[in-house]
Parts: structure tokens; C-alpha cells; sequence
């Protein structure tokens, strides 16, 4: 994955994916072949080993959230712990019956969130729940002073993501979450880009649910946890899958035994190197944006410049199609928008969020690095992307117009 090798491009989509650490892999193996037995097995040594297995990475997956093991439920990923969290939540504190006419409850979200969390509230919504979804200011950022002016006495859950998938803008999780035990709210966040990379502390930062992902911290895909909180308030949910019990039936079906290791293993390599990844990921980013930036004209960063993650990055740059600009940059394995929604042409639906327009919206690369991007990488991607701006906009008669001083927004275009 280095500018040497004519057959890899750099990888710089690490918000998308994670390669799995060499050391999760390690970790994984034994659970294929050795120690294959069903941790529902109870009555012999294969069964055994692969119920340990699961208890010591339920232990890691705690410890990275500062939450009690039994309050970690393993899941196929973070779309199933969202789907599990909103749905299960909302139809456990239902203010009315399905079908009786009335608001079955209201339930707070924003036009941001990831489709894993807009999807959910979208089909509650159909099925009789009101649904704010909160509009973020230009900097992406939603603060509790927003969801308090949204609160209803029916209100019965909030969930906003703690970290933006496409821009990185933190929101004010804590004081969120603080706000909704204040009113009696149950409070879900969806950590996916935030948990593994950031601190998490569930008790301080007042959290009753969070979702995460095994592949966006170097573990592998197809597995994610739901933490639960189990006092003060106790949080119940309704199983939206019924079967044989496991997971506390919130989700049952004989578990992904290697998946489950993979995510533990990867949550304490995590939790271990956080602060040493943080700091050399922030060092990166800037590096790249500075690149960037103090070269080109008419490009910006989106979103608030400080109160981000340290591994994302998402600018746009004016007079250039963005198709066309990640053509260019064939080399650099980037993305235009979250990888769930990369399959359509639409600008993103987040930057328009912002009220970035369209066309700067059809422009803008989502860079995120990760714990195995080396400062040559950033170095190559950036010029990369500069020299690719470049050329695209000498081609590009609007550009050349803007320099001319002629003010775009005044041009009356002919239609033919």
C-alpha cells in the first residue's frame, strides 16, 4: 500500500474500512480450526474453549467502553446494534398501541446520521412515530441546547452519532446524553466512527446505547457490538429476532465465534494504542489539508476545523466534477461519501446537509487515514490530488470565466 507498489494504490478510505491488524487475524485462527466448538455447547471441552473465547472478548469490548461485560451484546455489526437500539427501544417504550390513532411516540434523530440510523427512524416513522430529524448548523455540530429545544413530554428516545461518517465533526454526546437522563430519554449513539479511536466512557458520557463495528477498528467484517445499559436507568429493549435465547435474546443465534475474538482483540489493541494512533493520525491529517489547501484555490474543509476526528478529512474543490476528480486519482483509494451510499451519483446528502451546493457538494473527496497510513502516503496523495485539480480545472471554461472575473452566479445560461 505504498507509492512504490505500481499493483496497490494508498489507501486513504480507512472511514469506510479498516485492513484487519495483523495481530486480530493471530488471535482469530485458532477459533477455524482448533477451538471451532458452539459456545452453546455446554456439556464438553469444545464448547468450553470457544464459550471462553467469547467471555474475554466481551470483556474487551467492555473495558474499551468503560461498561460492565454483561452489558455488551454481540451483533453482525453497527447496522444491526442501530437497528436493534432504535426499533427495540422505541417499541419497548411506546406511548400508544400500534392502530389505536394516536402517536405511537416521538423519537429525535438528525438528517446526517449515518442510512443505519435514518432508515430505522424513517420506517418507525411509517409505522405511527413521530420523528424529529434535526438540521445541523454549517459547522455539522449538534449541541444539547438543539435536541432540548426539540424535546416533547412524549418524547421517548434520542439518537444522534457521535462522530460524523463523512466530515468528522464531533457532537456534544456527553452533554446529550446528560440532557436526555435529565427528561427520562433513552439515549443511543452510534459510535462507529468514534468507538476504538476516541475515549469512551459510558457511565461519564451518560450513554444508555451504543452501536460499533468490528472493520472500522482493524477487525474483521460482519461482526459489531450493542452495549445496553443495565442500572440507573435500567434499559429494556424489545428482540426483534426471536430464537434460541442467546445474547440475553436480544439477539439470538449461535454466535460468530471468530468474528466475536477479532472484535475483542482488536477493542484492547485499541484501547492500548489510542492516544499513540490519535496523536500521529492528527499530525497526518494536517499535513494532508496543509498540502492541499496552501496549494489550490477555491477548495474548503468541511465541516468545523477543530472539533473532528483526527483520521477524517472531507474537502471540496470548486470548478472540478468530482467523479472525474477521483478518476484522476486513480491512484488513492478514496471516497465522495459514506461507502453506503457511494453507489449513487447524488451529491452527498450530508454536505447538502451543511448547506454545501450542489456542485461544490459533486466535488468533495472524503480522505480518512488510519494506523497503517505512513506520512509518504500523505505526502504522495497530495500531490496527487493537486496536480489531478489542476489539470481538471484547466479544462474547465467555468473556471476560467471565475478568473475572468465574471461573477457565476449572475450568468444567465441558454437552454437549447
Amino acid at each position: 500500500m505504498t507509492a512504490g507498489n505500481a499493483h496497490r494504490s494508498i489507501y486513504l478510505d480507512n472511514a469506510a474500512t479498516t485492513p484487519c491488524d495483523p495481530r486480530v487475524v493471530e488471535a482469530m485462527l485458532p477459533y477455524f480450526t482448533e477451538k471451532f466448538g458452539n459456545p452453546g455447547s455446554r456439556n464438553h471441552r469444545y464448547g468450553w474453549e470457544a464459550e471462553e473465547g467469547v467471555d474475554t472478548a466481551r470483556g474487551q469490548v467492555a473495558a474499551l467502553l468503560g461498561a460492565d461485560e454483561k452489558e455488551i451484546i454481540f451483533t453482525s455489526g453497527a447496522t444491526e446494534s442501530n437497528n436493534i437500539a432504535i426499533k427495540g427501544a422505541a417499541y419497548m417504550y411506546e406511548k400508544a398501541p400500534a392502530g389505536s390513532g394516536k402517536s405511537r411516540g416521538h423519537i429525535i434523530s438528525s438528517i446526517i446520521e449515518h442510512k443505519a440510523v435514518l432508515d430505522p427512524c424513517k420506517r418507525l416513522q411509517k409505522e405511527g412515530f413521530d420523528v424529529t430529524f434535526l438540521e445541523p448548523p454549517k459547522d455539522g455540530i449538534f449541541t444539547a441546547e438543539m435536541v432540548k429545544a426539540a424535546l416533547r413530554p412524549d418524547t421517548i428516545l434520542v439518537s444522534l452519532m457521535w462522530a460524523n461518517n463523512e466530515i468528522g465533526t464531533i457532537n456534544e454526546i456527553p452533554r446529550i446524553g446528560a440532557l436526555c437522563h435529565e427528561h427520562d430519554v433513552i439515549f443511543h449513539t452510534d459510535a462507529t466512527q468514534w468507538a476504538g479511536k476516541m475515549p469512551v466512557d459510558v457511565e461519564r458520557d451518560n450513554i444508555d446505547l451504543l452501536s460499533m463495528s468490528g472493520h472500522k477498528i482493524y477487525g474483521p467484517k460482519g461482526i459489531g457490538a450493542l452495549y445496553v445499559r443495565r442500572r440507573k436507568p435500567r434499559v429494556r429493549l424489545q428482540a426483534l429476532v426471536d430464537g434460541g435465547g442467546q445474547e440475553r435474546g436480544f439477539r439470538p443465534g449461535t454466535l460468530n465465534v471468530t468474528g466475536i475474538v477479532g472484535l475483542g482483540k482488536a477493542a484492547e489493541i485499541a484501547k492500548a494504542e489510542m492516544d499513540r494512533d490519535g496523536t500521529r493520525l492528527l499530525a497526518l491529517r494536517r499535513k494532508l489539508e496543509d498540502s492541499v489547501t496552501s496549494r489550490l484555490d477555491h477548495c474548503a474543509i468541511n465541516g468545523h476545523r477543530e472539533k473532528r476526528l483526527p483520521h477524517i478529512t472531507n474537502i471540496s474543490f470548486g470548478f472540478v466534477e468530482g467523479e472525474s476528480l477521483m478518476m484522476a486519482c486513480k491512484d488513492i483509494a478514496v471516497s465522495s461519501g459514506s461507502a453506503c451510499t457511494s453507489a449513487s451519483l447524488e451529491p452527498s446528502y450530508v454536505l447538502k446537509g451543511l448547506g454545501v451546493g450542489d456542485d461544490l457538494a459533486h466535488s468533495s473527496l472524503r480522505l480518512s487515514l488510519g494506523r497503517f497510513t505512513r506520512e509518504a502516503d500523505v505526502d504522495y496523495a497530495a500531490e496527487q490530488i493537486v496536480q489531478a485539480v489542476k489539470k481538471l480545472r484547466e479544462l474547465s471554461p467555468l473556471y476560467d470565466m471565475h478568473n475572468e472575473g465574471i461573477d457565476l452566479s449572475k450568468v444567465e445560461w441558454g437552454h437549447h
